[in-house]
């Protein structure tokens, strides 16, 4: 059963994921979180953090992790299939048919139709990150991460791979307060 579920759920993200594999992230949250359970909100944010700072299409990635953690190496074959099969088929359908229409208004007004739902879709998933990250950090915080995280990728260049591993490496490196405070209660 864990296998048809995980087929079903990452076909259902392979179909609708419409712009790549940013804009399939909420599709994975919904079906992951929401639909089959197989995972909390932060245990899914940890994940797209972690995946967001490898190499490689991030759909891919997501969907070969879940499908391991949920039913082991048949279970990461499965769910990267059928988040895959999907676009390599219509891939070979649409452009095939597209190429000789891309002139007709119909087809380029289609793209153009896709792109708002996208970015509400994308919107919508910043939101509930945002939302997350107040709850951890508070909203100062919050807010200065977000503030400084635009202004370094979009106005800085800086990739931002490079700052979730500087972030990472941050929380790591930093002492924790219950050591500092164990600390000055040994002298």
């Amino acid at each position: 059963m864990k296998q048809a579920n995980l087929f079903k759920a990452f076909l259902r993200v392979g179909l609708l994921g419409y712009g790549g594999g940013p804009a399939s992230i909420p599709l994975i949250q919904k079906e992951v979180v929401d639909t089959y359970q197989w995972m909390d909100d932060e245990e899914f944010s940890d994940m797209l953090a972690i995946g967001n700072t490898l190499p490689g299409p991030i759909a891919t990635k997501l969907a070969g992790y879940i499908g391991y953690r949920v039913s082991g190496i048949f279970g990461m074959i499965n769910a990267i299939f059928a988040s895959v099969i999907p676009t390599v088929i219509l891939m070979i359908i649409l452009l095939t048919s597209l190429s000789a229409f891309r002139e007709f208004a119909w087809v380029q007004g289609m793209t153009r139709g896709v792109l708002p739902v996208v970015a509400v879709m994308l919107g919508l998933l910043t939101w509930g990150f945002f939302k997350k990250s107040h709850t951890d950090l508070g909203w100062l915080k919050a807010s200065i991460l977000v503030i400084a995280s635009v202004v370094l990728i979009q106005f800085a260049g800086i990739h931002p791979a490079v700052i979730i591993a500087a972030l990472i490496l941050f929380v790591l490196l930093k002492p924790s307060r219950s050591i500092m405070k164990k600390a000055g209660e040994d002298k």
